[in-house]
């Protein structure tokens, strides 16, 4: 997942682009990029997988000139990307993620398009549209070409001349909010980038929709529609606790979840409720509200330097950020009956290692693990986040349940059924804690408080957005 961020301001726009670009700092782990335009496009691209967004662009962004600028805080590839093309030059960013990407570049080769190449030899994703959008007869032709051309999701950001083109995936899975004030638009993917830059939220655009925020201000250039399927991980887990999507405020979701977590929880008995830091915190909240009991801090997050484990490609990055980001508090931990609310168990490795492992050789009593969703069945298809079914703890589960692997998994998504129970048996002897009791579905999308069928819940049951499963 990557964080996108752009403003046309009626003067210089550089203090407002960085600390809106850094805002988006929890979204992604590996490059951050910015480029504005004045009289000529200037663009900068760093490493920010071991520093942060802010302290990389500072000097950058104060020695470029412009009054539109776009910026981004991304997962994987190298952004944004400059074109020159038959419709002008300009600049892009994107969030998503397309699954036929190689598809797509093969044809396109085959046609005598070139492309430059990332390290491990992959098609850079921002420059794939890019180049599907310079196809186009003008941008929104050319944004609609990718909508059409992609499976998966792409969400992005176009700067040019007449300003900053913003469109939001046709299936609505990512979010991008418009906002202003009285010298300036914005847009970002995070709402929680508006407030501190005194930028009120004007609109959520609908799923397919394209908007021009120019020097006249906003124009709809492409009408979307109201059909979307808006990622539910994004209350979970990936949003900003500040941020809004759909209107919905992610903090408020979560300490939901946790209180939906504690109403069905009427067969243990605990001295402490805790959260895993900082998405499971809210979550520990809302189940401390509503079990009566106190909520303490067992283990806290080191802030400086450590982002999320989730996001970064490698494993052993993962596995590295896990141990060192927690400490854990002996005081607290030694001798007490603890529930830990953790936004959700994907391949269950750090959990076990680096979280449950230091409640127990703190002196933890009893620990009970309360995911704030259900068990994770399938690979994200719209984002850089898991990719392979072996990767889940509950597919592991399954696999060894079973002993093979299974195409038919219904049995194992009703948490009513005996099948159910094994798998998350397995998963709770695997992660050595005491109980394990997930979310459920219900509960979740009640939590949330949006339609169900406007939701994408496809990592949980398999329903492709649109399309069934």
């Amino acid at each position: 997942m990557s964080g996108l961020f752009g403003v046309v301001s009626e003067n210089s726009c550089n203090e407002l682009l960085l600390y809106g670009t850094d805002y988006h700092s929890h979204l992604g782990t590996e490059f951050g990029g910015v480029a504005m335009f004045g009289e000529e496009f200037s663009r900068q691209i760093h490493n920010i997988s071991q520093s942060q967004f802010k302290s990389k662009f500072y000097e950058d962004i104060s020695n470029m000139k412009g009054n539109m600028g776009i910026g981004v805080v991304s997962a994987f590839d190298e952004q944004p990307i400059y074109l020159n093309s038959h419709l002008g030059p300009f600049c892009i960013v994107t969030d998503g993620f397309i699954d036929n990407a190689r598809e797509l570049a093969d044809q396109m080769l085959s046609e005598g398009v070139t492309f430059s190449e990332t390290g491990d030899g992959t098609v850079n994703l921002t420059e794939l549209a890019a180049k599907i959008i310079a196809r186009g007869t003008d941008i929104v032709d050319g944004i609609e070409k990718v909508f059409e051309a992609i499976e998966g999701s792409c969400t992005l950001l176009l700067l040019n001349r007449d300003g900053i083109y913003a469109a939001r995936d046709r299936l609505g899975y990512s979010a991008l909010a418009i906002a202003k004030r009285d010298d300036a638009w914005a847009v970002g993917s995070e709402t929680t980038a508006f407030p501190n830059n005194d930028l009120s939220t004007v609109k959520f655009l609908e799923p397919g929709e394209i908007v021009l925020l120019g020097k006249d201000g906003m124009r709809i250039a492409k009408e979307g529609r109201e059909n979307k399927q808006i990622c539910a991980f994004l209350w979970i887990y990936t949003g900003f606790p500040a941020s809004d999507y759909e209107g919905i405020n992610t903090e408020a979701v979560r300490e939901r979840c946790g209180k939906c977590l504690a109403r069905r929880d009427k067969d243990i008995d605990v001295d402490v409720v805790a959260g895993i830091p900082d998405s499971g915190t809210a979550h520990a909240i809302g189940y401390a509200i509503e079990s009566g009991k106190p909520y303490r801090r067992p283990l806290i997050k080191y802030t400086p330097g450590y982002g999320r484990s989730y996001t970064p490609p490698s494993q052993d990055t993962r596995d590295h950020i896990a141990r060192m980001k927690l400490v854990p508090v002996k005081e607290i931990i030694d001798g007490n009956k603890i529930v830990i609310c953790e936004d959700s168990i994907v391949r269950g490795t750090q959990l076990k290692n680096f979280t449950t492992k230091k409640l127990w050789e703190g002196g933890a009593k009893e620990i009970h693990c309360r995911p704030a969703c259900p068990p994770l069945m399938f690979p994200c298809r719209f984002n850089l986040s898991t990719r392979e079914i072996d990767e889940l703890a509950a597919r592991r589960a399954i696999k060894d349940i079973e002993g093979k692997d299974i195409e038919d998994i219904s049995e194992y998504l009703d948490h009513t059924t005996e099948k159910y129970a094994k798998m998350i048996e397995w998963i709770r002897k695997d992660i050595e804690v005491t109980t394990l009791r997930y979310q459920t579905v219900e509960d979740m999308v009640e939590a949330i408080g949006f339609p169900r069928e406007r939701l994408c819940l496809y990592c949980w049951n398999g329903e492709y957005p649109g399309h069934g499963k």
